[in-house]
Order: structure tokens, then C-alpha cells, then sequence
């Protein structure tokens, strides 16, 4: 596995509760850039259409070698996932305080993947706490490694 981008934002902002493996409909040129590492997860969200999941906000580079003169970088761009996975996906996205991110962009068996996760909201105060517990743990670290 082979990972390409993290969204260090998502777990920063969201309690990550489910995470789920799912593919990307992607153009040739899309996955070249993609290996290359140019690829941006920070605002991307998933959001329900009809009966499909879609990757909205990713920022995927025009690939330089590319000929097309019409790409779109932050076009939608189709999950696929089974029904009845996107079904359960949708409902838990209803639910107040939870959002569908994506985490993290892999190639596995020479396939994008995305992982996506399940987040409920962190409050402000949860994110200080967690930052206040971070750098304790730190001095104490220090303080070990001086002795």
C-alpha cells in the first residue's frame, strides 16, 4: 500500500468513528497526477446525489503531459461503493453533528483508493484539551530523555 496524501485536518476537526475502503472513477491523467503526489483531501467532503456518493472539493493537479484542454481539477468525482454501503453512508450523514471525509488517498494493487471516514464534530473545548494533553505529554518526554 502505497499512501499518496493524508487529511491531517480531519482528525484534527472530527472524532473519526467508521472508516470505510472505497474506489474512485478517475481519467487517465487524474491517477498520473495522482501518483506524483498532486492531490489536495483539505476541503473535500462526500455528498449523496440520487443513488451515488460523490468526492466534492478534491484538488487534483492538471497532469503537465496531459493534451485535453478543458480539465476541470476540482471536478466531482464519482465513489463507487455498493448500494447498500452508500445507503448506510447516507443515513449516518443525516445524523446531526456527523460528516462523511475523506482521510486518505493509497494506491493498493496498483488501484486509487480513498478512505473515508465517519467523523462527529470535535467542540472547541475537546480540541484544546487534546492539544493541552499533546504538549504534557511532551514536557514529560523531556524531561525524561534530560535525565
Amino acid at each position: 500500500m502505497q499512501v499518496i496524501t493524508e487529511n491531517k485536518r480531519a482528525y484534527h476537526l472530527f472524532d473519526i468513528v467508521d472508516k470505510y475502503e472505497v474506489g474512485l472513477r478517475l481519467l487517465g491523467s487524474e491517477v498520473k497526477s495522482i501518483r506524483k503526489g498532486n492531490i489536495s483531501l483539505r476541503e473535500a467532503y462526500i455528498s449523496f446525489q440520487g443513488s451515488d456518493a460523490w468526492l466534492k472539493g478534491a484538488h487534483i493537479a492538471k497532469y503537465p503531459y496531459d493534451s485535453s484542454k478543458d480539465y476541470d481539477p476540482a471536478r466531482l468525482r464519482k465513489l463507487l461503493l455498493h448500494q447498500q454501503e452508500i445507503n448506510r453512508l447516507e443515513q449516518k450523514s443525516k445524523e446531526k453533528g456527523t460528516a462523511i471525509i475523506p482521510l486518505k488517498i493509497y494506491f493498493k494493487n496498483n488501484l486509487a483508493k480513498l478512505e473515508i471516514g465517519v467523523g462527529r464534530g470535535k467542540k472547541l473545548h475537546d480540541r484544546r484539551r487534546e492539544i493541552k494533553e499533546r504538549d504534557e505529554k511532551r514536557q514529560i518526554a523531556r524531561a525524561i530523555r534530560g535525565k
